[in-house]
């Protein structure tokens, strides 16, 4: 098993915590993890990602240049990256932020109306969650309880009062991954 994972978008949209979640949760199931983040000069609202590793054998090079999945929460980052996509790789697209397809058509990709579904559950903070719920459901990189057990390490104590919320994000997630959801 081995997933490099590129997640990329907008300070502030999760995008960092969301490759501490997966990694934290690969540590949790005793795997080989990475992750490197990336911040643009900005103070807030500027560009960020994060590239996660995780792997049941050592990783090599903790820099995902070729991601196996990617996560784009905002237009540039599906324009600047998508095609460093490998062929059959994943891509997920929020499609509340993002108005152009995929011109990719040698990867699966899926649009998720992740920040309409976070708005839906009570707060637009988690829409992060929803596409990782999707992203663990499709995938299996990781298993929803290490999640669980990552969000008390990822969440500052005075935010654990949300994890009920996130849970309930990754739920979102993973129901649209098992009804089918890919336009």
């Amino acid at each position: 098993m081995f997933e490099a994972i590129l997640i990329a978008g907008f300070g502030g949209q999760g995008v960092l915590s969301t490759g501490q979640l997966l990694a934290y949760a690969g540590m949790v199931e005793g795997k080989h993890v990475a992750w490197i983040p990336s911040y643009g000069p900005e103070m807030r609202g500027g560009t960020a990602n994060c590239g996660v590793t995780i792997s049941s054998r050592p990783i090599s090079s903790p820099v995902v240049s070729e991601p196996t999945v990617l996560i784009v929460m905002n237009r540039p980052s599906l324009e600047k990256f998508q095609n460093s996509v490998v062929k059959g790789g994943i891509i997920f697209v929020n499609s509340s932020l993002i108005d152009l397809r995929a011109s990719r058509n040698d990867v699966r990709v899926f649009y998720v109306p992740a920040n309409e579904m976070a708005e839906e559950l009570g707060s637009g903070k988690v829409a992060n969650n929803i596409i990782l719920g999707a992203l663990i459901e499709l995938t299996g990189v990781v298993s929803p309880g290490a999640v669980e057990k990552s969000l008390q390490e990822v969440l500052p104590p005075h935010h654990h009062k949300t994890i009920p919320l996130n849970l309930k994000a990754l739920e979102t997630g993973a129901k649209l991954v098992r009804n089918g959801q890919k336009t």
